[in-house]
């Protein structure tokens, strides 16, 4: 009677929590969609491609308006014909315009436009960053579901011992010993039950957050997981170099150092450009006019120090990337290899308890139940049947837990979806 009680209970909340489940995929889907950090880096990869528009753009003419070789003294601008004085001076109508170096612009808009692939490899990280923790947050929550189940199924248990033992001490047929203690542990589930509605409530909030819902909408998960497999070769060098978004990042980043750095000696490249000016006379002097070609030498030592230091300076901010790149692939691998190892192990002890530790405890535990249900055994033997199970299954599930968050962890250092 007391299994098919438990089992219509559990049997009934399973399918009021299945309905607006949502799974770990979905949630990941939805969290890339809408978390506004994702947008904010598509944002500045946009903003970067629309800069590098700008690259072939011309200097603005100039123009200019005034009087040419007009003397001070007035007198000296009319004609005087009795004299033989032609008179002096012009109005001067002038324009310049400087012709960009289309090697230049190419340079420019070129670096301009790979800015942009770095912002794609920070989205990329930061992507990663937030699928570990819906993952982690999941799985916790998957975890703090089970142990739900677990504390129910020992408040129906240590209820049933409860109210079987006073019975029998009012008819005389058992004694009273282990009785406290049964009410005890009772009240301590009770208690451990609203610690676990709580982190449960966390977990909740966190995934809305993530998701850029409101923190107070309804939500329930699946419990369901899978185990994947990590095989030692994709712990190799170059495969986490195609994979790690933030080495990516970095090589990106000696790419646009390289494009800026011929940007850079792009500008040592000499300008031209055109001035016409044209000039009317005051007085009789005919319209004249002036054109000039123009060209600009930025090759100049003196004017070409500031470029060639910024090139250097990007030669060596490479070779710091690179140590970067080197120090992080180290790392990755040292991680991800003890996570792996210490993963193995954990699943390793999760098959003893489910195959053997916890399964000889529910049989003990059924052996002392049928046992004391026959009046052959006491309460304080089955309830310390039962308290070792409940230990157990409870320390298997935190073993549960560890093994989901290494999972979760070497997914976060592999950069696996």
């Amino acid at each position: 009677m007391l299994k098919k009680l438990l089992f219509t209970i559990i049997a009934f909340k399973a399918a009021v929590a299945s309905q607006g489940q949502m799974t770990l995929p979905e949630m990941l889907t939805t969290v890339e969609k809408s978390n506004p950090g994702l947008k904010m880096y598509e944002a500045e990869a946009r903003a970067f491609n629309e800069e590098a528009k700008g690259a072939y753009s011309w200097m603005a003419p100039e123009a200019g308006a005034g009087l040419f070789m007009t003397p001070y003294k007035t007198s000296e601008i009319k004609a005087d014909p009795s004299m033989m004085k032609e008179g002096m001076g012009f109005f001067m109508i002038s324009a310049q315009q400087m012709f960009p170096n289309r090697k230049k612009q190419n340079a420019e808009a070129a670096w301009m436009r790979s800015m942009s692939t770095v912002e794609t490899e920070k989205r990329k990280i930061a992507w990663n960053e937030l699928a570990y923790t819906v993952k982690k947050s999941y799985y916790e929550w998957v975890v703090l579901m089970k142990k739900q189940s677990v504390l129910e199924e020992g408040s129906l248990l240590l209820d049933f011992m409860i109210k079987s033992a006073e019975i029998r001490y009012k008819n005389g047929l058992g004694k009273i010993s282990a009785y406290y203690k049964a009410k005890a542990a009772l009240a301590n589930i009770d208690n451990m039950k609203l610690m676990l509605e709580n982190e449960m409530q966390q977990k909740r909030i966190m995934l809305n957050s993530l998701m850029y819902r409101q923190v107070d909408t309804e939500l329930t998960i699946d419990t369901l997981y899978t185990w994947k497999e990590f095989p030692v070769t994709i712990f190799d060098s170059a495969y986490l170099t195609s994979r790690r978004s933030d080495i990516q990042a970095l090589q990106r980043s000696m790419e646009v150092n390289n494009l800026q750095r011929s940007a850079e000696l792009a500008k040592l490249k000499p300008e031209f450009g055109v001035r016409y000016d044209h000039m009317i006379g005051l007085s009789t002097q005919p319209a004249q006019f002036t054109i000039m070609g123009m060209v600009k030498f930025p090759l100049a030592k003196w004017s070409s120090k500031m470029n060639k230091a910024k090139a250097e300076s990007l030669i060596w901010q490479n070779e710091s990337l690179k140590s970067q790149q080197q120090m992080i692939l180290n790392e990755a691998r040292g991680m991800a290899g003890s996570a792996r190892a210490e993963l193995e192990t954990k699943k390793k002890q999760m098959r003893l308890y489910e195959t053997q530790i916890v399964p000889s405890l529910r049989k003990n535990f059924q052996t002392m139940q049928l046992g004391y249900e026959q009046n052959t055994e006491q309460l304080f033997e089955l309830f310390d049947a039962w308290e070792a199970l409940n230990m157990t299954q409870l320390e298997y599930l935190d073993q549960l837990k560890a093994a989901l968050l290494l999972q979760a962890e070497l997914e976060k250092v592999l950069e696996i979806k």
